[in-house]
């Protein structure tokens, strides 16, 4: 392993990570790994690139060093952003899963025991078909057995997820400056994208969401240039990326004045912030924390109510998503106990306000020794812009 002095974290801390992972191997009686979703790459080696449609791996033997097998172009990825001192580069005429296969007899694992990612977005089914044929050996699915040591962040990754916030928090604020009435929902959008990248935030897994008055009600929509009318309310959610790192929050804008069902569900959203980081702590369980955040918002008097998961895991991520969700989700029926140093997205939003209306207001926190606490100082209250 070599030592670079640019990567994101001290050299321990991926002599750390590839040491845990080793030992959840030998555990599952493993002679090494095949790594392929780009975020566990990220998390073993701060291996990255936006050319992660191209089949990538990282095969890790459990008593040799890892190589990486992709493509020719990013292989300059792992000479300049990694630790690792093996790589093979494919040509894009070559076939990767020949290479692949190559690799791992090469490292000695032509006749052993092999993980791999079946679950993997990033593993399709036709070239995990041709890998079962051409290794010929035992492969099974070691799915999860990265994301094991990702699920809790060490204090490093707090800090840079800190910076990630840092990025949101400046591109909400200016968001919510911009949101006014005669602005377009691109107006809004491209203040938010600058703030963030001006305040140190590199591209996100997804850019913000910005909608305006009934088009708050489209899930997933986001900015399509619709100009803000007085009277209107403005529903913005923000992730800041520093690193692959992320942290994610909702806050709303009102071209006023604030109506009464608005106050309300303001109030509910705030209230339900403030008990969830009161009570959020190692031992809670997610269904508990779920349960609360359904009991807390769906009690209210303006027909609105939450028609998601009230929260999931957060940290590295690539565009689709920034969201860890597949590892951890606050869902109901999973009694798994929160830990410290897990991170999450918390989703007290609320859909339907007067039938017609979704605003939000969320956080992102980490789970303490003691208790939890947030990312964010940005204030919590609907910014109202005159509507004149």
């Amino acid at each position: 392993m070599r030592r670079r002095d640019d990567m994101t974290f001290p050299f321990a801390e991926y002599e750390r990570r590839l040491r845990e992972l080793r030992e959840r191997m030998a555990e599952r009686g493993l002679d090494g790994v095949v790594v392929s979703d780009p975020k566990n790459l990220m998390y073993l080696t701060d291996y990255q690139t936006t050319g992660y449609s191209y089949f990538q791996a990282l095969v890790v033997p459990l008593d040799d060093e890892p190589v990486m097998v992709t493509r020719e172009l990013e292989e300059s990825n792992v000479r300049h952003r990694t630790w690792l001192e093996r790589s093979r580069g494919v040509s894009d005429t070559g076939d990767v899963i020949v290479e692949l296969v190559d690799a791992l007899a090469d490292c000695g694992l032509g006749q052993g025991r092999i993980g791999f990612e079946r679950g993997s977005y990033f593993f399709p089914a036709h070239q995990q078909d041709r890998f079962h044929d051409a290794y010929g050996a035992d492969l099974v699915d070691c799915y999860g057995i990265v994301e094991e040591g990702r699920i809790r962040k060490s204090d490093v990754e707090i800090a840079v997820m800190r910076r990630a916030a840092a990025a949101a928090e400046a591109g909400m604020a200016a968001g919510l400056a911009e949101a006014k009435a005669g602005v377009t929902e691109n107006d809004v959008a491209a203040a938010i994208s600058a703030a963030m990248f001006r305040a140190g935030g590199e591209y996100p897994a997804v850019m913000p969401y910005v909608t305006s008055g009934p088009r708050t009600m489209i899930g997933h929509a986001t900015w399509e240039g619709r100009t803000i009318g007085p009277q209107d309310h403005v529903f913005l959610e923000v992730g800041g990326c520093y690193r692959r790192y992320h942290t994610a929050l909702m806050r709303t804008a009102v071209t006023g004045p604030l109506s009464a069902s608005l106050y309300s569900a303001q109030e509910t959203m705030k209230h339900a912030l403030a008990e969830l980081r009161s009570r959020m702590r190692p031992g809670m369980t997610v269904a508990e924390v779920d349960a609360l955040t359904h009991r807390l918002i769906d009690d209210n008097d303006v027909g609105a109510r939450l028609i998601t998961r009230a929260g999931y895991s957060i940290g590295i991520a690539f565009p689709p998503s920034w969201d860890e969700g597949y590892m951890l989700s606050l869902t109901a029926k999973d009694d798994r106990p929160l830990e410290p140093g897990m991170t999450f997205h918390l989703l007290p939003w609320m859909w339907g306000v007067d039938g017609d209306k979704t605003v939000g207001i969320s956080d992102t926190v980490r789970i303490t020794d003691t208790g939890c606490e947030s990312f964010f100082t940005l204030d919590e209250d609907f910014v109202v812009h005159d509507p004149a």
